[in-house]
C-alpha cells in the first residue's frame, strides 16, 4: 500500500447550476488547495482529479463527478486505484448545522446523517477516515 500519499476528496454536486451553490464547498475547498499548490485537476469520467503535493506530502485530489449522494462511487474506486489505504482519505463537506466559515474534524466516525459520508462509508468498507466539516450556516 502506498501508505504516505493522501487522497482528499471535496464533495459537492457537479454542473454550472450548483457551481455556487453552498452546499459545494468541499469543491471549493479543493479548487483552492489546487491553486495554492500548482496541482493541476483533470476530469475524468466519475472524477476531477490531481496529484502533486502540499507541504513536501504527497496528495491525490479528488472532487466527485457524481451528486453527493453518490460520492463513495468516485472516492472507492480512487482509493483503490492508487493503493491508498482508508485512513489516508479526508473528506471535506459541507454542515448545515455548523456557522459559516467554522471548521470541525472528526479523526473518525459515523456519517452522520450526511448521505455522502454513507456513499463513502459503504465503498471504502469503513468509517476509520478523517473528515473535515465545514459550516454553511
Amino acid at each position: 500500500m502506498s501508505s504516505d500519499r493522501w487522497l482528499i476528496a471535496g464533495l459537492g454536486n457537479p454542473g454550472s447550476a450548483y457551481a455556487h451553490n453552498r452546499h459545494n464547498v468541499g469543491y471549493w475547498c479543493i479548487n483552492r488547495l489546487a491553486r495554492l499548490h500548482g496541482i493541476d485537476l483533470k476530469a475524468r469520467r466519475v472524477a476531477a482529479v490531481g496529484e502533486g503535493e502540499i507541504d513536501g506530502q504527497p496528495v491525490t485530489l479528488l472532487k466527485p463527478r457524481t451528486f453527493v449522494n453518490n460520492s463513495g462511487h468516485a472516492v472507492g474506486p480512487a482509493l483503490r486505484h492508487a493503493h491508498i489505504p482508508v485512513d489516508h482519505l479526508i473528506v471535506l463537506y459541507d454542515e448545515l448545522d455548523l456557522p459559516a466559515g467554522r471548521v470541525r474534524i472528526k479523526p473518525k466516525g459515523g456519517h452522520g446523517g450526511h448521505n455522502g459520508l454513507r456513499s463513502i462509508v459503504g465503498a471504502v468498507g469503513g468509517n476509520e477516515f478523517p473528515r473535515i466539516r465545514i459550516g454553511i450556516g
